[in-house]
């Protein structure tokens, strides 16, 4: 079974920098109230991780069923209550640029949606997930 590294190191203040153990690292903070916002938090990593892994397994699905896409955009919105330190809500909106048609590209949010992990994260914690797909024509 593959394991996933990561490590967290404090710099200084609320300045984090968190890494893989091998390559990739990014800076953590929390914004000018209280940090430096020099880096996102990491409650904010997560919401950008969940787009993130949206945009690859539909790219990688719509490989699979060699589907051309142009382009794709995520954009993310996540609701967090003032009285809650979690995220309930996510929505967003998925704009492909393809001549794949509509069934096609409901079949590939489907098969998006069973695969991406950060979804399924986000699943478990019972966050409320909705989504918008835009299609324009190449």
């Amino acid at each position: 079974m593959p394991i996933i590294k990561s490590r967290a190191k404090l710099i200084e203040g609320f300045q984090i920098v968190v890494d893989d153990e091998k390559t990739h690292s990014l800076i953590l903070d929390l914004p000018k109230e209280t940090g430096t916002d020099l880096g996102p938090t990491a409650l904010t990593l997560s919401v950008m991780s969940f787009a993130g892994c949206i945009a690859t397994i539909f790219i990688l699905m719509a490989k699979k069923r060699r589907v051309e896409i142009k382009d794709l955009e995520i954009n993310m919105e996540a609701e967090k209550p003032d009285d809650s330190n979690m995220i309930k809500k996510v929505d967003f909106i998925l704009t492909v640029t393809t001549d794949a048609n509509e069934k096609e590209i409901d079949h590939l949010i489907r098969l998006t949606k069973e695969h991406c992990p950060v979804g399924q994260l986000f699943l478990h914690a019972d966050v409320e997930v909705d989504y918008k797909v835009k299609i324009e024509r190449l």
